[in-house]
Formats: structure tokens, sequence, C-alpha cells
């Protein structure tokens, strides 16, 4: 759920990728090449000359600086490089690995350049749970492996989710789907009263355009489009999901989490707090009334978003709704921060403000896994989150 343009999964896209690279060169070549080139971009300075004039119309070369030095200072000095396949390579640097896409125009310059998320040097699952310990707030964890436990921390603990909450919203729209009461392709039509914020695209799309219930699941997971979301909550039922998760009770929207989030909303927020069910239920249909708040009236410091706005799940229940969806083949449109050895990936994030979570259903071969992470807290850091993760699984056996 990201009213401010929701990072997960990618760590940063400069540029485009329409440059000739090397026309009439032998692959070979090519591969080196751009090897080359990204390893310069760690070990030099980074210049504007470095860059085709495209590129720089879209993203000053300062900026690829400052990412290249927040990738340094949180992994070391680099330390080669190597080509995975044809415009995607693997830069190593002293304490992990960024994979990353890089194209390049007929002279040899950037033409487009894209950073996967980093992937920590970790050197057991024993050393991972460590690292995992060791971050600041609130850190939930589960691996398990064909159903039996790999790693946990506070496995058990009910965290605030942000948008991993979908994977449930999923699960019972497939029960619904598989007894016959809906059809993935039913088509419904957009109604004003479901639009949220972004994260998405339906927040814009004209009131009545048609949309079949695989289109609103493929988007609420594959881009967390939240007026998605909402459709799906709003056609499936409120009650329904309450009987799937009672701890969430009521059972938000997305429209509703961020009401109750804005800043100018705070007497119908301490009524939900402090009321019983009833009295919850009165407030969100009083927040209703007053319709959706703006982006910029929610709280950007992660101690100013009340707790109350979100959905709390343990990592072994994240596990459990994905289990139930893992198969779903819209469930690998987007990979998150799988980066490669993996048969299928089936992934779904969530973040805002003092939370970040993410849940991968992975297979390779005959073994099937499961891997929830949640973080809450004052410090929640993207980059050390997405680095450790990374390096978890590439642990996985």
């Amino acid at each position: 759920m990201k009213a401010k343009g929701f990072f997960l999964g990618l760590l940063a896209l400069l540029g485009g990728f329409g440059g000739a690279e090397g026309l009439g060169d032998p692959m070979a070549g090519r591969l080196e090449r751009g090897a080359e080139v990204l390893l310069r971009l760690f070990t030099e300075e980074v210049r504007e000359g470095a860059f085709a004039p495209g590129f720089l119309a879209q993203v000053p070369a300062a900026q690829v600086a400052a990412i290249v030095a927040q990738l340094k200072a949180n992994l070391g000095e680099p330390e080669g490089a190597r080509p995975l396949e044809p415009g995607r390579y693997l830069l190593e640097l002293e304490r992990g690995y960024v994979p990353a896409r890089i194209s390049l125009d007929r002279e040899g310059r950037i033409a487009g350049l894209f950073f996967e998320p980093p992937i920590a040097k970790l050197g057991s699952l024993e050393e991972a749970l460590e690292a995992f310990r060791g971050l600041s707030g609130r850190v939930g964890l589960w691996v398990e492996r064909d159903g039996r436990p790999v790693l946990a921390l506070e496995e058990d603990t009910p965290l605030a989710v942000a948008s991993a909450f979908k994977l449930l919203v999923l699960a019972a729209l497939r029960e619904e789907v598989e007894a016959g009461r809906r059809a993935w392709d039913e088509v419904v039509r957009l109604e004003e009263a479901w639009k949220s914020l972004p994260s998405g695209l339906l927040q814009g799309w004209p009131e009545g355009s048609p949309l079949t219930l695989h289109t609103l699941a493929a988007l609420m997971i594959s881009l967390s489009d939240n007026t998605a979301t909402d459709a799906l909550i709003a056609l499936l039922g409120r009650e329904r999901l309450e009987a799937l998760s009672p701890r969430n009770r009521p059972f938000l929207t997305t429209r509703e989490a961020f009401g109750l989030a804005a800043r100018g909303n705070r007497d119908l927020l301490a009524a939900f707090r402090d009321g019983d069910l009833e009295a919850k239920r009165q407030a969100l249909e009083a927040l209703r009334a007053r319709g959706l708040p703006q982006v910029v009236d929610l709280p950007l410091d992660p101690g100013d978003w009340p707790p109350e706005a979100d959905w709390r799940f343990t990592p072994r229940e994240l596990c459990r709704w994905m289990g139930k969806v893992a198969d779903l083949p819209l469930m690998g449109i987007n990979p998150g921060v799988a980066a490669f050895g993996w048969d299928r990936v089936a992934y779904k994030g969530g973040s805002r403000p003092g939370v970040l979570s993410l849940v991968h259903g992975l297979s390779r071969g005959k073994s099937r896994y499961c891997v929830a992470f949640v973080w809450n807290g004052e410090e929640v850091d993207e980059l050390k989150a997405f680095t450790l993760y990374g390096g978890l699984l590439d642990l996985l056996p």
C-alpha cells in the first residue's frame, strides 16, 4: 500500500533501453564491454561523458553517482563484474553482489542502466538469522521448505504488513472461483467508491470501466494496485475476509487505511482506536462520508503513521496465505527481489512509513519454499532489508 510511489523490489531504474549496443560486434565482445563499463562506474569518478545524451536527458550523472556511492557504502569496494546473460551482469563487491542491466550506444556510452536489488554475502543460514536479529525495531522471519521450518524469528508475532495483506484477498477470491460462485473472466464495472490512492493505475481510470476479476487480481498483486484491491474487497464482502482473519476486524480497505492515517481525520482515528467493534464500524462509515484524502495529507514520518491504519499478520500466516495462491500464474508477473536460479517465483510485498514486508513462494526442482520477512520500526532501511533478504534467498539449498 504505498501512496508515495512505493518501492518494492527495484533499487533504481535509470534511463531506457533503446541503445544500439555494439551493432555488428560479436556477442562475446559486447558482453565483455558491458562488464567493463559497469565496473568502471564503481572504480572511477562518474562523469557525464560516460552517458549517452538521451540518458542524461532523463537522469543526471550526479544521481547515478549517488546510487553508486550508496551501494559502495553498504557493500564495500568492487571486486569484479561478469555477464549473466546478454545485457545483464553481476557486479561483485566486498560484502555482496548487485545484478545490473546495462546497454551501450554505438560510441560505447551508457544508454540504459538498471540496478536490481543487491545480495549480501552471507556465510550460512545461521549468519543470516543473526543479521536479521540485529535489525532495529520489530522483525519477523519465517522460512519453510516443503512445509518444514528452516529459519524462524518471531514467526508467530502479529506485525503490520502493509500490502502483503493482499495475499489473503487473493486467496479468498480463489476460493470463490473454485466454489463456482465467481469466475476469473467475470466482468465488473469500476465504481467511484472503490477508488483509492496509489500505488496502482485504476484510481485514474474512468468510472464504469469494464474489468475482469482476473485483471483486478493481477493488478492487485503485480502493481499493488489499491483500487483493484478495494474493488475485490467490496465484491467479496468485508465479513468474508474477517472470517478468514478475525484479528483484522474491521477488515480495512486501503481507502479506509489512508483515511485513518490522514492528518485531518484524527477525531475519527481516536473513535476507531478507542471504540468497540461496532464503534469502529461507525467510525469507518463517517470516514467514508469525508471522501478520499490527498497524498499530501498522509504522514511521512514512521512515528506519525497510526498503527491502526494497517493489517496485522504473523510471518507464518503470510506463508500460509502465500501457499494458497503461489501456483497462480499471475503471482509471477512481478518476481520481486528473487534474482535468479528458481524454476518458479511467486511474490507479494508491502511498504509504508515504518513498515516493510516481503513474501516469496519459490520452487526449485521438487522443493517448495516460502520466505516471509516483516520489519516494523522507526528506522526501516529498504536497501539494507533487500540486501539481507537477497542474501538469504541465495543461501537456500
